[in-house]
């Protein structure tokens, strides 16, 4: 006898029950995660940025959830902080069921970012997490002689998503500069031409004398 195959009912249960267990491992990462780093994860939405944020020098780490991303869309993870801070920052970008994935590790040096683009299909149908892990580690000495050592490091975090390569508010700028240059190009075709004329006399006047 041939094997039955199952119907649109017992595929739709199945389908059902497969979401079901999806969301409950989803929900045991949160906890695990919470359970591991306490207090250290937050939130971190697309295009607001956090600022004056905090963590220990020594060994610090803290994983942010990223909400708010889109299906097929480019993303940047950046981090800025002082200079003058002895710090290295690294981000690890990890799936709610999968381990950190060494591959995705970037190293920061001031105003480094990550660039991924979120084509996850787990993301798109079950609406699993994304997160980011930042890590610091102390680099170099203090530059003040006799200088007390930082215990916390400041930093600000943001993710914002790519258009064409550029951050998404960044294109009010871009579009500033294009209207510029259009005004540029556009304002002397419209002067009289006595005015034209009268700028160049000087210069005929210079080259006679």
């Amino acid at each position: 006898m041939r094997p039955s195959h199952p119907t649109a009912t017992e595929m739709l249960i199945w389908i059902h029950h497969h979401a079901i267990v999806h969301k409950f491992c989803f929900l045991l990462c949160i906890i695990l995660l919470q359970t591991v780093y306490g207090a250290n994860l937050d939130i971190l939405n697309v295009g607001e940025e956090l600022q004056k944020e905090t963590l220990p020098l020594q060994s610090g780490s803290r994983v942010y959830q990223l909400q708010g991303l889109k299906p097929n869309h480019w993303y940047e993870v950046k981090i800025s902080y002082p200079a003058s801070i002895p710090a290295s920052f690294s981000l690890q970008l990890k799936k709610e069921n999968s381990n950190l994935e060494s591959k995705q590790q970037r190293k920061l040096l001031n105003t480094e970012k990550l660039i991924f683009k979120n084509d996850d299909e787990d993301l798109q149908i079950y609406q699993s997490g994304m997160y980011v892990m930042l890590t610091v580690e102390t680099e170099g000495v203090v530059a003040i002689p006799n200088g007390k050592e930082r215990e916390m490091v400041i930093y600000n975090i943001v993710c914002d998503e790519l258009v064409l390569g550029i951050p998404h508010k960044a294109w009010w700028v871009v579009m500033f500069v294009i209207i510029c240059l259009g005004v540029a190009f556009v304002i002397p075709s419209f002067l009289p031409s006595f005015l034209l004329t009268t700028d160049r006399m000087p210069l005929l006047a210079s080259k006679n004398s």
